[in-house]
């Protein structure tokens, strides 16, 4: 009766689990219990000792036990991986490997049958998971492939960055192994793990992984029920960042653009329907200040991430009118609009080509990091910039140029034999910029540790050899206001790290609209010197005011 009101023989646990043995034994000390009340008060038989009830519950319990381990390992026995599944080592013997070693064991479909453990704690030296070893650490990876005959290897460290995992591409390499690697932890948590989600070493892997651990509480805190507005949200990270948002339960999530095709697709892969017929798309363009004003007036935003730009800089160069009318003026008009309604959250995404500019995409995103800190000091609310690198995967980006010219039989075309970037994922991009408006203090720009910088000509050489074709890499030269090596912070700005270890904090001075001057946007030289007054004393900052 226990058993069955436990639902110990209802299949309420796996045969011989953990917790069914805690319900095993919760059901024979039970019974145990009851049997020894009823011999104390109410059996008076002689030569039946009281004791016999104690004695028998470790015994009835380790029979039932034992007969419920033999059945799981019979069971197991059965559901192991064919034996044309490929012999694999896994690298990680924490939980996440002891998962993924045990789903492999039992999933008779499996395409892989662990052989081996690798991990670099010295105290895991003797551990074993579902019976599977830990047979070395990183340094002995080329003796343990070759000991086990493994022919492949899979990362089971789900917030590996691009540093490790490129090193450890190349030491998989040289052993032999065709190396795979785990989604993102921000994925595993929304869809679980399975084994269906391993997938070999992709190049946004090796140079673009650099994992943010995202305070969901302090994010909900500023979101959660709040009134959402994102502006760009048709590009690749406006449209992660509705993404992203949208699973922190706001209000509502108000997505504007000024691309009426790129709101369907956003809208079609956050609601499924693309009918673009529902007041979370808005359709209008940053630089109509009075069509901006009328919006915020209308939906009262309480949260704004300001995503909208032109971003491509050798266009740039050629216009560098339309930077400043999108990325300066256009900044403004939402700013200005935020400000009369009481935003009290405003996100700036910048770029870390803001830190000490060379470019017309530079400077003007610096100038615009300047005045979202002019108006957080007129508001006194939390008004940040984020600065980050190139966004793997986003649209015109070096990725899918490389692609299609090696899809195209070449040749792949670098700039420079040494020029170095930062790079990172667009997920992680968002997460930071989600964080930034939780931990930012009004006025700050916020960047993130993205590890050392990638020299782009390895990408590129990389890429053709993972493509396996003859492509030739073409050196075509620095264009006008491209630098060698981007930089993260000004010459004048110090990495402090107040909350959190991957994200500097570094304060922007503040630019006040009335000293910009359009006149002077026209003239590279003026451009290249960070002054109070260097771009705008005109009607045309105090109106937008």
């Amino acid at each position: 009766m226990c058993g069955w009101l436990w639902s110990l023989y209802r299949g309420r646990h796996q045969y011989g689990a953990f917790h069914e043995a805690q319900t095993l034994l919760l059901t024979v000390v039970t019974v145990a219990s009851i049997l020894f009340v009823v011999n104390v008060l109410f059996i008076s038989q002689p030569g039946l000792p009281r004791s016999t009830t104690l004695v028998a519950l470790p015994v009835a319990f380790v029979l039932m036990g034992g007969t419920r381990h033999l059945q799981r390992v019979v069971r197991e026995r059965n559901t192991r991986p064919r034996e044309s599944a490929q012999r694999t080592l896994v690298y990680g013997a924490g939980q996440t490997g002891a998962y993924l070693v045990r789903r492999m064991l039992t999933d008779p479909t499996s395409p892989y049958v662990p052989v081996g453990l690798i991990d670099d704690d010295p105290h895991k030296g003797h551990l074993r998971l579902s019976n599977v070893p830990v047979i070395g650490s990183r340094r002995d990876l080329k003796k343990a492939a070759a000991d086990t005959n493994a022919v492949a290897l899979v990362l089971c460290i789900a917030r590996a960055d691009a540093d490790f995992i490129r090193k450890l591409s190349d030491e998989a390499d040289e052993a032999g192994l065709r190396m795979m690697v785990l989604p993102l932890l921000s994925e595993l948590l929304q869809t679980g793990m399975k084994l269906g989600d391993l997938r070999d070493v992709a190049i946004e892997d090796i140079i673009g992984r650099h994992p943010v651990n995202t305070e969901i509480e302090s994010v909900a805190g500023y979101i959660k029920g709040k009134r959402v507005l994102v502006t760009g949200a048709g590009g690749s990270i406006g449209a992660e960042l509705c993404r992203q948002i949208s699973s922190f339960s706001p209000k509502e999530v108000i997505m504007l653009d000024r691309d009426e095709s790129a709101l369907h697709g956003v809208q079609m892969t956050i609601l499924g329907h693309g009918l673009l017929d529902s007041s979370d798309v808005v359709l209008a363009d940053i630089r109509d200040a009075e069509a901006i004003s009328k919006i915020f007036n209308d939906r009262k935003p309480e949260v704004v991430f300001h995503a909208a730009a032109l971003k491509h800089l050798p266009m740039l160069e050629q216009y560098p009118d339309e930077g400043w009318k999108t990325n300066v003026i256009g900044t403004l008009n939402v700013l200005a609009a935020a400000r009369s309604v009481g935003v009290e959250t405003f996100v700036n995404i910048s770029t870390d080509k803001a830190a000490n500019p060379t470019s017309v995409l530079g400077h003007s995103k610096r100038v615009a990091e300047r005045l979202t800190a002019w108006y957080a000091s007129e508001t006194k609310s939390a008004y940040l910039s984020v600065r980050f690198g190139n966004v793997i995967g986003s649209r015109g980006s070096m990725l899918p140029t490389f692609i299609a010219q090696i899809e195209a039989g070449g040749p792949v075309t670098v700039t420079d034999p040494e020029v170095t970037r930062f790079f990172m994922t667009i997920p992680e991009a968002c997460q930071l910029v989600i964080q930034a408006g939780a931990i930012g203090r009004p006025g700050e720009a916020l960047i993130l540790d993205m590890g050392s910088p990638v020299r782009i000509l390895d990408v590129a050489q990389r890429m053709v050899a993972m493509s396996e074709r003859p492509i030739e890499i073409v050196f075509t030269g620095l264009r006008e206001g491209e630098k060698l090596h981007e930089e993260l912070l000004g010459i004048s700005e110090i990495d402090l790290r107040p909350f959190h270890p991957q994200i500097t904090h570094t304060t922007v001075p503040p630019l006040e609209p009335g000293d910009l001057d359009p006149s002077q946007w026209q003239h590279p030289t003026i451009r290249s010197v960070e002054a109070p007054k260097a771009y705008f004393t005109s009607p045309l900052g105090s109106q937008n005011d």
